[in-house]
């Protein structure tokens, strides 16, 4: 008898819904096992029977429906994204499992299809809707907060700073483990790991694993027992085929296939969610600094600018010579000398805000050379201009970008010796087909550490005995404002080469 997927889902209809409940209860986090049975009863029944229209008919009003209702919810509630996602994966992990034990090799695979599309659709949809009103709320709450900074320091300007969240088109991978062998994956495992499905099968899973997960990944998949892999959830790194490492998220689940003890899995790269919890632990940060500063802001000016006045007024005192005007001018180069730092702090605590011109990045860093033209020369150093490619105007605002670029040549006339050489090279590049301005600047000095090149950009890391460690992070904060990146490459020469790349645009 041929095989009906409205049979099957019909026939099964009251043991998915079982089973998804209780895993939903047990397996998804303290805010899912503390909502009512009742309540989740009624949502799964309404996803169930939303599928079903999906799988059988290819009607995706009802699980339209039923996402915008579910949306709400959970927002409302609290949820995290990634709960209601491994919500969502649920249904497939029952439903796959159901699917091995009663299809045919065949069957299945047209089936486990149908159902890929599905919950593609589903996880897509939900996904979008879920960021776009979690973009509104942040967006509100962010308002909120400066407002409260506009209040407590009338050196604050009034800003908005808009997050977007982005969110990765959702792509999964699926494989089956035997001893330890991938003997199936589909075709979104093998574009994870940049490899098509013969340079896949029959491999070790250790083979795409990080070396630093490898044992606790072998520890797993290499058990024979038939409890080694009881539907848990574990990250790792991933290793492609280019030899690159990525976060990545597995759940795991042993059962029966072809009368055989294996395990499955289900893989989800989670770069962007671990980049976006980083800048969400960034943006707090940035938060609390910008109200610490704020509240101090005025209690420290205030004595400041008293002690300069003071300090201006002794200075000129005549009667006042030797080494006690020494004194005098040294504690009013030093009053200067905090009175930047406060500039500095207040300067980094403000929300960024640009102003978008018609810019050309050549132009920008040739006028910002100009201006430092005497700090060079001062250690006599040699500026060499290099142009690959002729990098086309895009919008931009200027001066903040001069501002970058005026603290990483700082850092290179500090770190240079006497006659030493600074070599500036443009050149258009490709990255993930968006075409970007690269701006190199190479110095001689005296480099970067391995240990500190993704440091040195954090805020407050400084190996100087004066300063606070807030240039190269402001750097960081203009460029990306950009929608660039900046970073510190590694370099087999003495010296430090710093690399800033904006994307180009239309005007």
């Amino acid at each position: 008898m041929d095989f009906l997927f409205s049979t099957f889902l019909n026939t099964h209809k009251p043991l998915i819904i079982n089973q998804w409940v209780e895993k939903l209860h047990s397996e998804c986090g303290e805010q899912y096992a503390a909502r009512p049975i009742e309540e989740l009863n009624q949502t799964i029944t309404l996803a169930v029977d939303a599928n079903y229209q999906v799988l059988v008919h290819d009607n995706f009003d009802p699980i339209n429906t039923f996402i915008d209702k579910i949306t709400g919810m959970r927002l409302k509630a609290g949820f995290l994204l990634s709960d209601v996602q491994k919500a969502f994966e649920l249904y497939r992990m029952i439903l796959t499992e159901l699917l091995i034990l009663n299809t045919s090799k065949e069957e299945f695979h047209e089936t486990f299809r149908k159902l890929n599309q599905c919950l593609a659709y589903t996880m897509h949809r939900f996904s979008d809707h879920f960021q776009d009103m979690h973009q509104k709320k942040i967006t509100l709450q962010n308002r909120e907060l400066e407002e409260m900074v506009k209040k407590r320091t009338a050196a604050l300007q009034e800003s908005e700073k808009k997050y977007e969240i982005l969110v990765e088109e959702i792509s999964d991978g699926y494989f089956v483990v035997q001893d330890g062998v991938i003997v199936y994956a589909n075709q979104a495992f093998c574009t994870m790991h940049e490899d098509d499905f013969k340079g896949i099968q029959g491999r070790k899973i250790s083979k795409f694993v990080a070396v630093s997960d490898r044992e606790e990944i072998l520890k797993i998949y290499s058990n024979k027992s038939d409890d080694s892999v009881i539907s848990q959830v574990f990250e790792y790194k991933r290793l492609a085929k280019s030899g690159l490492e990525f976060p990545t998220e597995i759940r795991g689940k042993t059962i029966s296939y072809d009368n055989k003890i294996v395990s499955i899995g289900i893989c989800r790269d989670i770069t962007e969610r671990v980049r976006m919890e980083k800048k969400v632990r960034e943006n707090e940060r940035m938060a609390y600094i910008g109200q610490i500063t704020a509240s101090l802001s005025h209690e420290i000016r205030n004595p400041l600018s008293a002690i300069k006045m003071n300090l201006q007024i002794l200075s000129g005192n005549q009667k006042i010579k030797g080494n006690d005007k020494r004194r005098i001018d040294i504690s009013e180069s030093e009053v200067i000398r905090l009175e930047k730092i406060l500039n500095q702090l207040l300067d980094f605590a403000k929300p960024l805000k640009l102003e978008l011109k018609s810019c050309n990045i050549c132009h920008i860093v040739n006028s910002y050379v100009e201006l430092l033209e005497m700090k060079f020369k001062e250690k006599k150093l040699d500026i060499v201009t290099v142009f690959e490619d002729e990098l086309p105007p895009f919008k931009a605002d200027g001066e903040k970008l001069g501002q970058a670029f005026i603290n990483i040549f700082i850092n290179a006339i500090e770190s240079s010796d006497l006659f030493g050489k600074i070599i500036i090279t443009f050149k258009k590049t490709v990255k993930k087909n968006i075409e970007y301005a690269a701006v190199f600047i190479d110095d001689e000095g005296t480099g970067i550490d391995d240990l500190d090149r993704e440091e040195i950009f954090k805020p407050f890391f400084t190996k100087k005995t004066k300063g606070v460690g807030l240039g190269l992070a402001n750097v960081k904060r203009i460029v990306e404002a950009h929608n660039g990146f900046v970073k510190a490459a590694k370099k087999e020469s003495r010296g430090a080469l710093f690399l800033i790349m904006i994307p180009l645009g239309n005007i």
